[in-house]
């Protein structure tokens, strides 16, 4: 089950890659290498836990997109949330709240 469940979280990473590149006009290259190399699942974590947001969440906020980012994504749909810890969703929050950013339904 768990492994199902990451697998289509990796789906759901590549989705918002797609998304961004279409809707935002933003190639985010560099997350694409990232999810390449280390699947959606470390690519996540890696990027919630980094001490300051990405190059590409500070791109997506200039065009008004933090939906697109990881931290939208994985707080927004409550289905993600057994593959992170506690700590790492409130990050995930707290990124988003300092931008003015209100997740949508499932977040809290």
């Amino acid at each position: 089950m768990a492994d199902r469940l990451e697998q289509q979280f990796d789906q759901a990473m590549f989705n918002v890659y797609r998304q961004a590149k279409d809707e935002a006009d933003y190639n985010a290259t560099i997350f694409l290498q990232m999810l390449t190399d280390n699947g959606g699942l470390r690519t996540a974590k890696t990027l919630i836990n980094a001490p300051r947001e990405s190059e590409g969440y500070t791109a997506l906020y200039l065009r008004e997109r933090l939906d697109l980012t990881v931290e939208a994504v994985v707080v927004e749909n409550d289905r993600w949330h057994p593959l992170f810890t506690s700590d790492e969703l409130e990050r995930a929050r707290k990124r988003l709240r300092a931008y003015r950013y209100t997740p949508r339904a499932g977040a809290e």
